[in-house]
């Protein structure tokens, strides 16, 4: 999978840099020699584009604008006081005609609202409703979901017919990647315990990887770079850490190994480490997988800015170089979060004994 990617993704970023110049080259052609007529041609808005593309939506867009665009609806599942409305996003037009169900419907910056005989916004209905659709993201998710399914179920069944034979085909990808999170992941940071953990840390591995990679594609999805997508996995990371500390990891929280009359410095302190470290596991994946977006879109929309072919040479083997660049940053994120997840599992099971022992010291010393 990562050798296809690796090969179709940056001549699919070229081919659709291309294809948006010669367009705008043929559009110019069909022009010359036709009387000019004053136009008011809509400028370029490449923030727009950019937050289009890493913001979630209830249809997957392709490409096209407004009227003209290719998309494919997504369902959109709304439950209010009156019950649920179930339906395609495409009965919103992309966002011109409302929907009228139990409620009436308009879809205003890809968020639902209820408007009233007038399509003014009801702020008041609007409170009422639950969105519980089916959006880009969620349905990206669902595609990573069934990808890692189907990677792991055949892998298992391989195992189960060839037992410790020489792995062929997906299971020789997949089995260095698996020992590598055990052996260079999980056991060095874990110890004795990492067995119990590996298949947490790797779902966490693969799920943040495969994603990764799936929002590379030039009609992916930007689901790890969802700041609620990421927040999510630093809560699951949150609780395994917390539930799984044993008495030696609270106690060093509770009564940390110095003079009692700096407690009420450290007490906090510590308490404020349990929070920080799964804060800093969301916003570290975030940002560094939007930014990666970002920057691509950024230097394709170059093109449109300057309104000329000879920026695109220099503008597509930069996007072209950062898509390379991004490859690595999908396995390197997926990495960096594993690893610190099994660090943060690792000091809350292992034991203190010289922490312990000096915090006695530190007691008997003050008596």
């Amino acid at each position: 999978m990562s050798n296809k990617i690796k090969t179709f993704r940056p001549i699919l970023t070229c081919i659709f840099a291309l294809l948006l110049c010669l367009n705008s080259s043929f559009a110019n052609d069909n022009n010359d020699g036709a009387v000019a007529e004053p136009t008011h041609e809509e400028k370029f808005k490449p923030t727009e584009v950019i937050f289009e593309h890493i913001s979630d939506s209830h249809d997957w867009h392709f490409w096209g604008e407004h009227e003209h665009a290719v998309s494919l609806p997504l369902p959109v599942i709304i439950y209010s006081d009156k019950g649920f409305d179930i339906f395609l996003s495409s009965a919103f037009h992309h966002g011109t005609h409302p929907y009228h169900g139990k409620y009436t419907y308009i879809l205003k910056n890809d968020h639902i609202k209820v408007v009233d005989e007038t399509e003014v916004v009801d702020d008041a209905a609007t409170s009422k409703i639950i969105d519980f659709s089916i959006t880009k993201n969620v349905a990206s998710m669902f595609i990573s979901v069934a990808i890692i399914l189907s990677l792991f179920l055949s892998m298992a069944g391989a195992y189960k017919k060839n037992g410790i034979a020489a792995p062929k085909g997906k299971q020789s990808f997949l089995e260095p990647l698996v020992m590598f999170v055990r052996d260079e992941i999980a056991r060095p940071n874990i110890g004795a315990k990492a067995d119990k953990f590996l298949p947490f840390l790797l779902t966490i591995f693969f799920f943040i990887w495969i994603n990764n990679l799936l929002g590379l594609l030039p009609i992916g999805a930007n689901l790890t770079g969802n700041i609620a997508v990421t927040l999510t996995l630093a809560l699951i990371t949150f609780i395994v850490v917390n539930v799984n500390g044993n008495a030696s990891y609270w106690k060093h929280i509770l009564m940390p190994p110095v003079p009692w009359w700096l407690y009420p410095i450290m007490i906090p302190v510590e308490l404020i480490g349990i929070f920080s470290k799964p804060f800093a596991l969301m916003v570290r994946l975030f940002a560094n997988i939007t930014a990666g977006h970002i920057v691509v879109i950024s230097l394709v929309s170059l093109i449109f800015i300057f309104k000329s072919m000879a920026i695109a040479p220099v503008s597509v083997a930069f996007a072209l170089f950062i898509d390379v660049l991004e490859l690595l940053v999908a396995f390197l994120q997926a990495f960096i979060f594993t690893m610190l997840t099994a660090l943060f599992i690792g000091s809350a099971i292992e034991e203190h004994h010289h922490d312990d022992a000096h915090a006695e010291g530190a007691h008997a010393k003050h008596h």
